[in-house]
């Protein structure tokens, strides 16, 4: 019996020794894990936070809400545009310019937002998560091209590369062109002449240019 406590003891010993080895060895392993768990335990309080204030914030006296109301209000005064003047006279100029411009924008489609927000499983932290979700949600509603559409797409992609013709070399090129002078009765090979003199031209310039360069 003595001996059995005598090895439980020197076994527990071991094994204390053992995790503290493993401590010192890297003892970051513990510190980074504890880090970790209290970051994941912050984040979730932070969207958790975030959640409850734009949910207070978009109610019929939210915050977003009053404002998106004013901001349409004064832009109904006049134009597009609401001037500096007007939003300093209204004590808003200090909030952020594109908190306002979402705050209008959820006013303007308050019904529809409302109805994306309420058929959300997730919910939503601002006003920019909100309009991107229903950017992406409009985006995929958009109807997709039929076969058909797809296929008279691409005959008409088919022929206008037909008529651009098949891709052809000098011989081809020059052949063309005698076609084209018989049909207008010009002589080809006064045509050819001219092109020769341009050419010729055309090259003693880009000589003149690399001499006066050298």
């Amino acid at each position: 019996m003595a001996n059995s406590t005598a090895t439980q003891i020197k076994t527990a010993n071991e094994v204390t020794k053992e995790n503290t080895m493993n401590n010192e060895v890297n003892p970051a392993i513990s510190t980074l894990e504890s880090e970790g768990v209290a970051l994941a335990t912050m984040w979730k309080s932070m969207v958790s936070a975030e959640s409850k204030r734009f949910n207070d914030n978009t109610k019929a006296e939210g915050f977003d809400t009053r404002l998106g109301k004013l901001m349409q209000q004064l832009k109904a005064e006049g134009g597009e545009r609401i001037s500096s003047d007007r939003l300093k006279a209204c004590g808003i100029h200090t909030i952020d310019k594109r908190r306002r411009a979402e705050a209008m924008w959820f006013v303007e489609n308050e019904v529809v937002a409302r109805e994306f927000m309420k058929a959300s499983k997730k919910g939503f932290g601002s006003l920019t998560a909100l309009q991107s979700a229903m950017a992406k949600a409009a985006k995929a509603d958009e109807p997709k091209a039929t076969e058909g559409e797809v296929s008279a797409e691409a005959n008409s992609e088919a022929n206008d590369k037909s008529n651009v013709g098949p891709k052809l070399d000098a011989k081809g090129i020059a052949d063309m062109l005698k076609a084209l002078c018989a049909s207008n009765e010009v002589s080809w090979e006064e045509v050819f002449i001219l092109i020769d003199d341009e050419a010729r031209a055309a090259k003693a310039v880009e000589v003149t240019t690399q001499s006066v360069a050298a």
